[in-house]
């Protein structure tokens, strides 16, 4: 890494009592960037991320293209394109691609609100984790702001089957749960499974590292169709068969897995605050995770938002209308 250095009333039982102390909105303390190579379109990219004021969310910024650049706010409403990494773009299609490792990052941060520049088309790949994004986080600090958070709460289950891939969303008590299962034919990868209570001390310690990985009889096919054009050893695991090539090996045993998750974590941020629910999900894709969340926010009876305090189920419903434009 190259461094560059007076509550609502509740609805239907929503708990409205604050014993817990409120969790305010976070920021960055001050500016910091780094540079890096994207993973599907080889372009070397710098970054860099700014503090936001409260109720900003998630702003990426294009400042290569005439004009002094294009805002794209980090929402599913913008999500164009699920093959392989998630894609978010404006009405006019300027896009920036591979969000979702950054955006994971900024939900194990426990960030709200950032403006993120890129002077290219891709977020750099870094290491293929959401770890490097976290370490410049933490160099420049995180600064709280004088507003309540809120969570996006699930209040009714849903789920997407696609043939043997599914994904569902179900309510639970507190907190954002996730279970994950994966099957490859490549030995080295086989089954997996795992389930983490995502907390920030449980995204840093068992899911962070975890790198991006594919399999070695897929990289012309895929530059062919114009992806993984950046990918190396250096950004990704590699699998051929039974043989991992990363002359480092795996992080951890079931490191694939654990990447899912972290996938999972960031495309379910696009929903712009963090969520009380139980994400499953069985050799499922970034495109699986779309349409779900699609339906999701299609139906009003399926969630709302909730001010959230130090225990997440102390909650109390605010206005849900930011939302109207995501379904």
């Amino acid at each position: 890494m190259n461094l560059d250095f007076s509550n609502p009333e509740p609805r239907d039982g929503a708990r409205a009592s604050f014993s817990a102390r409120p969790i305010m909105q976070k920021t960055l303390k001050t500016s910091i960037g780094c540079t890096g190579v994207g993973l599907h379109s080889g372009s070397r990219v710098a970054l860099k991320l700014h503090p936001a004021p409260a109720d900003t969310g998630i702003i990426f910024r294009r400042i290569d293209l005439v004009g002094g650049g294009r805002e794209i706010p980090a929402r599913w409403c913008n999500v164009t394109d699920s093959r392989l990494c998630t894609v978010i773009a404006d009405e006019h299609g300027v896009s920036v691609t591979t969000v979702e490792h950054l955006m994971a990052a900024l939900y194990g941060m426990g960030i709200d609100n950032a403006v993120v520049e890129v002077n290219g088309p891709e977020v750099p790949a870094m290491d293929g984790s959401a770890w490097p994004f976290m370490f410049l986080m933490e160099c420049a600090g995180l600064a709280e702001l004088q507003v309540t958070r809120k969570a996006f709460r699930i209040r009714k289950s849903k789920s997407f089957t696609n043939g043997a891939k599914r994904v569902s969303l179900v309510p639970t008590q507190s907190d954002l749960r996730i279970d994950f299962e994966i099957d490859f034919r490549a030995a080295a990868i086989g089954r997996q499974h795992c389930s983490f209570s995502i907390s920030a001390e449980t995204f840093k310690s068992e899911i962070s590292r975890a790198r991006t990985f594919g399999l070695l009889s897929e990289v012309t096919a895929l530059r062919e169709a114009g992806l993984a054009r950046g990918g190396s050893l250096e950004n990704a695991i590699v699998v051929d068969g039974d043989r991992i090539l990363n002359d480092d090996g795996l992080r951890h045993a079931d490191e694939f897995v654990r990447h899912k998750v972290l996938d999972a974590i960031g495309d379910l941020y696009l929903c712009g605050h963090p969520i009380i629910g139980h994400f499953s999900g069985h050799c499922s894709s970034h495109g699986d995770t779309a349409r779900l969340m699609r339906q999701v926010l299609a139906d009003p009876s399926c969630w709302e938002l909730v001010e959230v305090g130090d225990n997440m189920s102390e909650s109390a419903r605010v206005d849900s209308q930011p939302f109207a434009a995501l379904a």
